[in-house]
Formats: structure tokens, sequence, C-alpha cells
């Protein structure tokens, strides 16, 4: 498998800001040697030389001190092959137990019980996928930034990052380690930025994408933590800045097919 991704994007910068990029792919891509990768940021005055630093299960940020005036980001990676699926620390099985600002897990516990108490453990995954699923529509543009799990359930629509969260809040609530991966996705449509579920069982990290927008075989690893708050691809600091132009693209040179209902890791 190859995996080729890229992203673009275009800001106007009104006051210096302090930006911050998640963008890209993973450090465990590029520890096995799977990865290659360009990075360009061209600021007013020419090429700027972004800061990286590495933090949780390998998501690596990019920090740019953003003059102003028009600036553009342009992000590459080649994969090949796949690499081992993420390690699974104790401590992960309990953090990622825990409410989050987006993922309520303690306000939505009833519901996740009425509807799953009577569903097998190794069964949770694909339940709880195929529940959300079928309760949300993907509708672009109908979510606010700032809505959690709760909001998503209630108003029964969203993005792939409303689904994420609701999968995570409801097996949270189940007693099952859950997080959102930010990840670049080949075969959605319509392409961009992904953000999936990612849930400990059987001793291991396996995606969970109630969308079903793509195959999550050949997802790729950006950044991960406990919700959105933790794999933006941009956050904007100290400054004004605004998007202008995104492009994300992500292909594999064969698409494989997707069984659902089978435990699949990220790799």
């Amino acid at each position: 498998m190859q995996r080729s991704v890229s992203a673009h994007l275009s800001i106007d910068v009104t006051e210096p800001a302090t930006l911050v990029l998640e963008i890209a792919v993973a450090q465990d891509y590029l520890d096995a040697g799977a990865a290659t990768e360009t990075l360009t940021v061209n600021g007013g005055a020419g090429d700027l030389a972004p800061n990286e630093i590495l933090v949780q299960h390998g998501t690596r940020v990019h920090v740019i001190e953003a003059p102003v005036g028009p600036l553009t980001i342009d992000y590459t990676a080649t994969i090949t092959g796949r690499i081992p699926p993420a390690p699974v620390t104790r401590w992960d099985t309990l953090r990622y137990l825990r409410p989050s600002r987006y993922c309520e897990s303690d306000v939505l516990a009833p519901t996740a019980l009425a509807q799953f108490k009577d569903v097998p453990h190794q069964d949770l995954l694909a339940a709880v996928s195929s529940w959300v699923g079928t309760r949300l529509s993907y509708v672009p543009g109908s979510s606010q930034p700032t809505d959690g799990a709760t909001a998503t359930l209630l108003s029964r629509q969203g993005v792939c990052r409303d689904y994420a969260h609701l999968v995570v809040a409801l097996l949270r609530a189940l007693d099952v380690p859950a997080r959102v991966v930010g990840v670049y996705a080949p075969g959605i449509d319509p392409m961009d930025f992904h953000a999936v579920a990612e849930a400990c069982i059987d001793g291991g990290w396996h995606v969970v994408d109630a969308t079903a927008l793509g195959p999550r075989q050949s997802f790729v690893r950006m950044a991960t933590g406990d919700d959105a708050a933790d794999i933006a691809f941009l956050s904007i600091h100290h400054g004004r800045a605004t998007v202008t132009d995104q492009q994300v693209r992500a292909t594999v040179d064969e698409l494989p097919l997707d069984d659902v209902t089978r435990l699949t890791a990220i790799g």
C-alpha cells in the first residue's frame, strides 16, 4: 500500500499571529522509515521556518510566528506500507474513560446504557458505530465549533468531528477507552481533513468511523487526543488571521474494501 497526502492553506494575517498546525503525519511513520515529507511556509518576506514540537501519541505540532500579510502553507507526504498499531499504555486505558469538553460521557451515560446494555463487549464498536451512523445525517456546516456530543445527538446532524465525538462519548460511558484521531483519509467524499474515533478493545486501538465515508485501512494518523481540542489542524493565537483557501488531498494506490464489522487499526 502506498498513500500520498497533501494539504494547502492560504492565510491572510491581519495582525502578527502564532499559528499552530497539526497537519503532518504522526512521528510513528517517520520512526518506521515509512514516510517522506515536505513542509514549506511562505510569508511576505520569503520562507518561514516552523518550530516542530512532538507531543502525545506521536502528534507533531508546527508553530509559525506569522507576520502581517499573505501566508501559504504546503505539506506533502508519501507513506509506503503500513506501520505497527499504536501502543496501549495503562494510563491510556484510564485517561480515555474520562469525560472531556466535547465528549460528555457522563451526561450521555444513561443513553449509552439504555441503548447498549445487552450488547456483548466484543460487539460494542460495531453496534455504537452503526447506531450513530444511522441516527445522524452528514451535513456540512450544520454544527458549530463549540458543539459537543450532546448537542450533536440533539440536532441529529453534523460532520466527521461530531460523529467522532458522539461515538467516543458513548463508548467511554460503556467503560471502553476511546479517543479522537485526526487523519488523512483516502476515499472520502467530500475530501477534507477527517476525524474518527479510536477505541481500545481486546488489547489494541481500533478505528471507528461512523460516517463510513472511506475505508479505514487507508487512513493516515496525524493527531490524537481527548477530542477536537487536541487535533485541530490550525489554531490561531495572539493575533488575527483568516483562512482564505484550503485544499486537502489523500490517495492510495489501491482503495481497499472495508468490512465495518471487523476490528481495524490505523497503520
